[in-house]
């Protein structure tokens, strides 16, 4: 079945930094536009960034104070979510996501399972 698998997680040290890549399995993720999303121990899952080539827009949410960077390469079929300065405030489960509309803020498609993030000394 189609499927996203998210790799890259891991523990890491505040003030470090993580690379998340997101990969399509059964599909191809071109001209989709892609999401990624986290929850964190005990809360809803929340928005972290989208990008959509479509509509020429990147979107970040603002606890990303200009830390963290996403990229897609439709030739390859991955998305990248580039983490620098983590915090332990980042720390949780993260997800890629993606939508066939090709628009942020549209109905995702295709979820991957997510992926563990810790940040801690």
């Amino acid at each position: 079945q189609a499927q996203l698998v998210e790799s890259g997680g891991g523990l890491v040290q505040p003030g470090g930094s993580l690379r998340l890549s997101c990969a399509a399995s059964g599909f191809s993720l071109d001209n989709y536009a892609i999401g990624w999303f986290r929850q964190a121990p005990g809360k809803e899952r929340e928005g972290v960034s989208c990008i959509s080539s479509k509509a020429a827009r990147t979107d970040y949410a603002h606890f990303v104070k200009g830390r963290w960077t996403v990229s897609h390469d439709n030739a390859k079929s991955t998305a990248t979510l580039q983490m620098n300065s983590l915090k332990p405030d980042d720390t949780g489960v993260y997800y890629c996501a993606a939508n066939a509309f090709g628009i942020c803020g549209w109905a995702f498609d295709y979820w991957g399972q997510g992926i563990q993030v810790t940040v801690s000394s």
